[in-house]
């Protein structure tokens, strides 16, 4: 099983409270980055592959500085566009006939979360968190007799399910569904689609192509996505207290 870490983007909506990259900010000593490679290693994941853009060579640097050896970087140059051509700069990791583990690089979580997605009995999967804060900014689950019928921030007034909550940004996916996912990603872009982020090609294999996509519930464990100089207070005062607690 291998992973790959989207680490692209700019994360402009921190505005000057952040270092070069998200990815790099400091919870409790440790980057989210130092984090995630941490708990993979830990999780017996065999390579770590990272989507590079903005400020690129902060995070190579640090790297070098950790001593992270099984690491492997991609670089997007067109980072400041849709996540969706970060993960496309990744696809040969995608057709590399392993089985995936995609993370998003700005979230700070408990470490049974991770454990949770990778020992999971479904060969494809989602996690949810049903406690969650409506709104524009979370990506929703939508669950209907047991199978994920939606997948986005904003949902269709007509959207029917039985169970919502707020996707971790962390995902498993089997062999087969990442070259299915892949040649998904081609046809997007391909298509004019630069812009979109790289849930959308995800919704794609659910609502359009109709796989079923598995999911555990994480709800009630500690995490966070990191977007917007609250969330930095927040993972500080309420998240990391939780996540050192447990």
């Amino acid at each position: 099983m291998k992973a790959i870490i989207l680490a692209a983007g700019v994360g402009s909506r921190l505005g000057n409270s952040h270092p070069s990259v998200k990815c790099l900010l400091e919870f409790g000593g440790n980057t989210l980055l130092e984090n995630h490679i941490k708990n993979l290693n830990e999780a017996g994941i065999a390579e770590i592959h990272i989507c590079l853009g903005h400020m690129s060579y902060e995070i190579r640097r640090f790297i070098q500085s950790i001593n992270a050896s099984n690491i492997v970087f991609h670089y997007n140059p067109l980072f400041r566009l849709g996540s969706l051509v970060s993960l496309w700069t990744t696809r040969s990791v995608l057709t590399s006939g392993s089985d995936i583990i995609l993370m998003d690089a700005d979230v700070l979580y408990h470490p049974t979360i991770l454990k949770r997605l990778i020992k999971s009995p479904f060969a494809d999967c989602f996690l949810i968190d049903k406690n969650f804060i409506d709104g524009d900014e979370p990506v929703k689950i939508c669950i209907k007799n047991r199978k994920i019928v939606e997948f986005r921030k904003k949902l269709a007034e007509e959207t029917s399910y039985d169970e919502i909550g707020e996707s971790v940004g962390f995902f498993k996916f089997s062999t087969g569904l990442c070259g299915k996912l892949e040649r998904v990603i081609s046809e997007m872009l391909r298509d004019g689609q630069h812009h979109l982020p790289h849930e959308e090609a995800l919704r794609e294999l659910i609502t359009i192509e109709g796989y079923n996509i598995g999911v555990e519930d994480i709800t009630n464990l500690p995490w966070i996505e990191i977007d917007y100089p609250e969330d930095i207070t927040r993972a500080k005062t309420e998240v990391l207290p939780r996540i050192l607690a447990k």
